[in-house]
């Protein structure tokens, strides 16, 4: 197996999000589907884990349990929990040198990116966000490449976004890594960048509590996620099983 769950460090809670450590840190999420995805693709495996992991589904919380991982986290960790708690720290703190600090946002469009600065500036009004919106493709030219290293390096941030959904986010940060001169939390968020901007509806908090997020985003998008949950969660299932034998 590309990804073996048991021998991955996945924070336990959100209070353990106090613990993280400050300074050039990667923050990975993991659910059911990425790590479905990472027992073939031996790249995305690597970058889940060169950096933080966050239980983005209970399903990841239940099956560390059932296979007696070295992390057993008590609670899911979506990537929007990551995206407020980063977010509500940097705007808490105080102001380095006078000046606001930045928040870069790397990913989506520019009709989603404007949509997230309209919204942050009433509710963080005490943080600066830079954007940058890379072209839509499968895979990105050496130049292409080049631009966002630089949109990065010059914003030099306080907190770094990525939203190009995974597993292409995760890999460009792990690939780029040492490219990146900044001292900052990089969060791969992907689809927080639309439930932000209001783009995409995040399922109401009942769903939420009752782990029941995956069934809203398939009736909502039957087409595009039916072969991630029905046929996903199945294979999800029997690759624990075969990791706890």
């Amino acid at each position: 197996m590309a990804l073996k769950l048991r021998e991955l460090d996945i924070v336990e809670s959100r209070a353990a999000l106090d613990e993280l450590p400050e300074g050039k840190l990667m923050i990975n999420t993991i659910n059911a589907h990425s790590y479905n995805v990472a027992q073939k693709d031996e790249a995305f495996a690597q970058a889940l884990k060169a950096g933080v992991l966050i239980p983005d589904g209970t399903s990841i919380v239940k099956a560390c349990r059932f296979i007696k991982a070295k992390s057993r986290p008590k609670e899911r960790i979506a990537g929007w929990d990551l995206f407020r708690y980063e977010m509500d720290i940097l705007e808490e703190g105080e102001s380095s040198g006078g000046r606001k600090p930045i928040v870069a946002l790397l990913g989506s469009s520019m009709p989603v990116l404007k949509k997230i600065e309209e919204r942050a500036q009433s509710e963080y009004p005490n943080l600066h966000l830079v954007t940058y919106s890379p072209p839509y493709k499968t895979e990105f030219s050496e130049e292409d490449n080049q631009k966002m290293i630089d949109f990065i390096n010059q914003s030099s941030p306080d907190l770094l976004w990525v939203g190009m959904t995974a597993p292409k986010q995760e890999k460009w940060i792990y690939e780029h890594w040492d490219e990146l001169d900044i001292n900052c939390h990089v969060g791969a968020i992907g689809a927080v960048f639309d439930f932000y901007a209001g783009t995409v509806r995040r399922a109401p908090i009942w769903w939420q509590e009752h782990s029941l997020e995956w069934l809203y985003r398939l009736l909502k998008e039957p087409r595009r996620m039916w072969r991630r949950y029905l046929i996903g969660n199945i294979v999800f299932v029997y690759q624990i099983i075969w990791e706890r034998l």
